[in-house]
C-alpha cells in the first residue's frame, strides 16, 4: 500500500486526493497547504470528501496561517516525510521548485509534479496512455498539461493502430477555471503569439519521434478546451476503423453532435445529468461527425476538460513509479476506480 500526500489543495490536488481515496493499493496519508482557500474549507468539511484527512502545513508560516484560520494542522508536512512514500506536489509554480530542492530531494521522498511545474523538474514527462514504461521506478515525473494529455491520448491512439507522420493542431484555449473569477478575457480572443506554441513540444516529450505543430488563442469561457486536429498517416485507414480506435482508447469517448451534444456546454450538461462529481469529464470527448479521413490526413475536433483530464494519469504515475502494475493493468484499475467507462 502506497502512502500519498497531495500538497496544494487546489483544482487540480483536490481532485487527485479523492482519486487516490478511491484506490485500492493506495493510501492517502493527507494533504498539505499553506492557506485558507474556500476549496479547501469545504473539502476538508463535515460534508466534504476529505473530511477526516490529515491536514499539513509545507512551511511554519504556512502552519501558522492555518491555524489562526481555524484549520486544525496534524504537524509540518516535512516532520512526515520519513512516513510516506510519495507526494503529488499540485502547487502553483516555483512553489514545487522549492518544495523538490528543500523537502523531497533531501528526505528522499518520491514526487509527482503537474504540468505548470518547469521542464527541468523532472526527466521524465508522462502521459499514461503515451509512454506509461518510461516512468518505471523514477523519483520525479512531470505530468504533462491537460492540453498535451489530450492530444497525446487521441494521437497516441491514431498512432498505434495507423501510424502518424505529422501532426497540426489549433487550440482553443478556455480563459480559466470556474472559480477563476480574476482571470480572463473577458470579450475578447487572445492568440498565443508564439508559434508553434508549447503544446507542440510539450507532446513531444512524451512522444519524442511525433512531428506536431500548434497553434492555440485564448477565449473567455470556463468549461473545457477544444482542438482542431489533423494527422497525416502512414497507412489507409476508413472513418470507422479510426472511429473504433478511439472508441478502444479507455479514456476517449466519441460524442455526437446529431444526439444533442453539439456543444461544450451540452457536454457540461451531460456529465451534470449523469451526476459525475463536479461534472468531472476526465476522459477526452471526440465529436464522432468531425472523423474523416481524405487523401491519407485524418481529422477531427475533440474537447478537454482542464479540470479532470489530468487525474487518473496522476494515480497511474504513482504506480509507475514504484512498478506496481504494468501500464494496461494500471490504466483499468485507475478508470474502475474512477468510474471512467
Amino acid at each position: 500500500m502506497v502512502k500519498v500526500v497531495v500538497a496544494g489543495v487546489g483544482t487540480i490536488g483536490k481532485r487527485v486526493a479523492e482519486a487516490v481515496k478511491k484506490q485500492h493499493d493506495m493510501e492517502l496519508y493527507g494533504v498539505a497547504d499553506v492557506s485558507q482557500t474556500g476549496g479547501l474549507r469545504t473539502v476538508l468539511s463535515e460534508k466534504g470528501p476529505l473530511h477526516g484527512t490529515h491536514l499539513f502545513a509545507s512551511n511554519d508560516e504556512g502552519k501558522e496561517n492555518l491555524e489562526d484560520q481555524g484549520f486544525y494542522v496534524e504537524a509540518l508536512l516535512e516532520d512526515r516525510l520519513e512516513e510516506i512514500d510519495v507526494v503529488v506536489d499540485c502547487t502553483p509554480p516555483g512553489i514545487d521548485e522549492k518544495n523538490k530542492e528543500n523537502m523531497y530531494e533531501p528526505n528522499d521522498v518520491k514526487a509527482v509534479f503537474q504540468g505548470g511545474a518547469p521542464d527541468d523538474i523532472a526527466e521524465v514527462k508522462f502521459n499514461a496512455d503515451a509512454n506509461y514504461e518510461e516512468g518505471k521506478d523514477e523519483d520525479f515525473i512531470k505530468v504533462v498539461s491537460c492540453n498535451t494529455t489530450s492530444l497525446s491520448r487521441t494521437v497516441s491512439a491514431a498512432d498505434e493502430e495507423f501510424g502518424v507522420e505529422e501532426a497540426v493542431a489549433s487550440l482553443v484555449r478556455r480563459g480559466g477555471d470556474i472559480p477563476q473569477d480574476s482571470r480572463g478575457p473577458i470579450n475578447s480572443t487572445i492568440p498565443v503569439t508564439e508559434v508553434p506554441s508549447h503544446h507542440g513540444p510539450d507532446v513531444q516529450a512524451v512522444m519524442p519521434e511525433l512531428d506536431i505543430k500548434t497553434m492555440a488563442v485564448k477565449v473567455p469561457v470556463t468549461y473545457g478546451h477544444v482542438h482542431m486536429v489533423n494527422v497525416e498517416l502512414e497507412q489507409g485507414a476508413s472513418i470507422e476503423e479510426v472511429k473504433q480506435a478511439f472508441r478502444d482508447q479507455p479514456r476517449v469517448e466519441l460524442v455526437s453532435a446529431g444526439e444533442g451534444y453539439d456543444s461544450t456546454g451540452k457536454i457540461h450538461e451531460k456529465m451534470r445529468d449523469l451526476e459525475r462529481p463536479r461534472s468531472d469529464m476526465p476522459e477526452v470527448a471526440v465529436w464522432e461527425e468531425t472523423v474523416k479521413v481524405e487523401d491519407g490526413t485524418l481529422y477531427w475536433i475533440h474537447m478537454v476538460h482542464q479540470e479532470s483530464i489530468v487525474v487518473p494519469d496522476n494515480i497511474d504515475a504513482i504506480r509507475a513509479m514504484f512498478d506496481m502494475e504494468d501500464k494496461k493493468t494500471s490504466i483499468r484499475k485507475t478508470n474502475e476506480a474512477m468510474n471512467i467507462e
